[in-house]
């Protein structure tokens, strides 16, 4: 376990308050700019999945359902429309005929880029609101949040 210096740990409930408002509003930044998602023809379950395999790579299924914490059979169900669709494409492991290797395609690579520009595009329409400060501070904060999202273990 990492000690932390005493001197970086905000007060318990400063700290339970920060953690409040920042997942109040992550919730509501995401259910706003997932909205944009309709416009990929797909469910919210398949481009969750497509996601992982675009951004994380090809994937074992049960390495895919553990990332989307389902269950192998709700993912096998995920992959198969996914596959149906041609978003992704399945290879058997020629060591282990049972064992899958789910990959995105090339259409099922350009429809999530596709969603993400979608999202990110919605989301800059709305930040052109803010001023030039308040972008600043913005971008602090994300900088905040990598680095934590970095060290998260």
């Amino acid at each position: 376990m990492t000690k932390v210096k005493a001197e970086n740990i905000a007060p318990r409930a400063e700290t339970i308050a920060a953690a409040d408002r920042l997942h109040s509003a992550a919730i509501h930044l995401l259910r706003r700019v997932r909205k944009q998602d309709e416009a990929s023809g797909i469910g919210p379950a398949q481009l969750s999945a497509l996601s992982v395999l675009v951004f994380a790579g090809p994937k074992t299924l049960g390495e895919l359902a553990a990332a989307e914490q389902v269950k192998p059979p709700t993912m096998s169900r995920i992959v198969t429309g996914l596959e149906r669709s041609r978003l992704i494409e399945i290879t058997r492991d020629p060591g282990d005929k049972r064992r899958m290797h789910i990959r995105p395609t090339a259409k099922g690579t350009r429809l999530l880029q596709q969603g993400r520009q979608r999202r990110i595009e919605y989301l800059a329409a709305h930040l052109g609101s803010l001023t030039a400060s308040e972008l600043v501070q913005l971008g602090a904060a994300a900088d905040i949040l990598e680095k934590l999202l970095s060290n998260w273990h």
